[in-house]
């Protein structure tokens, strides 16, 4: 169901909804193109899911378009999207060739005569080079950019230096050498998606009884893509060190998107690694389609004890955000976006990402002190509402817009 933006006036209050009315009424009628690599999995995706129909409901005139790329494009873009996350990476003149293709076949029937358009992430990023800019154009990146392979970021600086305006998440990520503005907005969840409203004891009990996942033990949980930067070896490996401790049980849940072919052999991997755990019902696997079923993640990111974001590199990382949200204490690395969410030892916890009995000794702490785990799960929500809702991602792009647009 369509959601109006008055739906979220008893989350965030009057003032929230008053300031977003104030500041759209210079832009009514305004076209805003959004271009992204897929429609589902994945963060920017649910971003975009609840962010485009808002902004449409208050007066913009915004599209979502999805770039179109084959198995070889993707897996040349995954590959720059781990070097600049800053892995090392074999640059020949056929993945350039690969790359900047995809985007030349998609302009040729792809229309765009529109106010601002808006380029999500480095798969579309060489739209720019075919269309003569009639509008400001705008590279939102969603990764970790503050150590990128160097020879990755020479040839993509090309593309970015043509931008109006760049979007981080994170201060860290903002880049001395190009000359483009350059801006923080937080991603955001949507607290009123079904992935994140309140729902019932029963229906939690359903959807956990037709995914398999049984609750006679505390569940250790990490919801996540299946990818090698959210180390779900390293998850269970925690773990096992946990179980030494606290009779408890490990749900993976993770699914592949669409653009990412790295996803089914990481999940391969991680069920090869966790064969026996799995065999003895102390490790559950969870993919597709329980993964992409929004009422099941709510239910389980609800009743587990503890979540982890064990990555080693990550963007922002909205399975922190949701969690924070149902005020489930989340254990996270202490890398990319997630510190922007977790103040260590109030919220939730941080530890390093190579810290195995570090993040174990947390989860334990957790399980065995009830009490903490409800005052954390108090402020993490305080947290989310404060920073972290659409409300809030909306009001920071209308900000830009009013900046861009007049």
């Amino acid at each position: 169901m369509m959601r109006r933006l008055e739906d979220y006036r008893k989350v965030v209050g009057d003032e929230v909804i008053n300031g977003i009315c104030r500041r759209v009424r210079k832009l009514y009628g305004k076209h805003i193109l959004h271009i992204n690599s897929t429609y589902q999995g994945g963060g920017v995706a649910e971003i975009l899911n609840c962010l485009v129909p808002l902004m449409n409901e208050v007066g913009l005139d915004a599209g979502w378009r999805i770039l179109h790329g084959n198995p070889d494009f993707f897996t040349v873009t995954k590959k720059f999207h781990n070097a600049l996350q800053g892995e090392p990476i074999r640059f020949t003149e056929m993945k350039r060739r690969l790359y900047i293709q995809a985007n030349e076949n998609f302009s040729t029937y792809t229309h765009i005569d529109h106010d601002c358009v808006i380029i999500h992430d480095p798969q579309p990023l060489p739209l720019i080079e075919f269309y003569k800019k009639r509008q400001p154009w705008i590279w939102r990146c969603h990764i970790d950019i503050s150590n990128p392979n160097e020879e990755a970021w020479e040839f993509l600086k090309a593309f970015i230096r043509r931008y109006d305006s760049v979007i981080v998440s994170n201060e860290e990520y903002k880049k001395k050498d190009i000359p483009v503005e350059q801006r923080i907005i937080y991603p955001a969840i949507d607290p009123l998606s079904p992935k994140n409203i309140e729902i019932s004891e029963r229906l939690i009990s359903k959807y956990l009884k037709k995914f398999g996942v049984s609750t006679d033990k505390p569940l250790l949980t990490q919801i996540s893509r299946f990818d090698k930067w959210k180390d779900p070896e390293g998850v269970i490996e925690v773990f096992k060190l946990v179980k030494e401790k606290v009779d408890c049980r490990l749900v993976l849940c993770g699914n592949m998107a669409t653009d990412d072919p790295e996803g089914l052999e990481i999940y391969k991997r991680t069920e090869r690694e966790a064969k026996s755990l799995i065999e003895k019902g102390d490790v559950i696997l969870v993919s597709e389609p329980a993964s992409s079923n929004f009422i099941f993640i709510n239910a389980l990111q609800r009743i587990s004890s503890v979540i982890m974001q064990k990555s080693i590199r990550e963007g922002f990382a909205l399975t922190v955000t949701e969690s924070m949200w149902k005020e489930t204490p989340v254990v996270g690395s202490n890398v990319g976006g997630i510190p922007l969410q977790i103040k260590d030892g109030e919220n939730g916890f941080l530890v390093e990402h190579s810290d195995i009995k570090g993040a174990a000794d947390r989860v334990i702490k957790i399980l065995q002190e009830p009490k903490l785990a409800e005052e954390m799960g108090k402020r993490a929500k305080e947290t989310v509402k404060k920073k972290f809702l659409v409300t809030r991602m909306l009001i920071d792009y209308l900000d830009l817009f009013n900046i861009m647009l007049r």
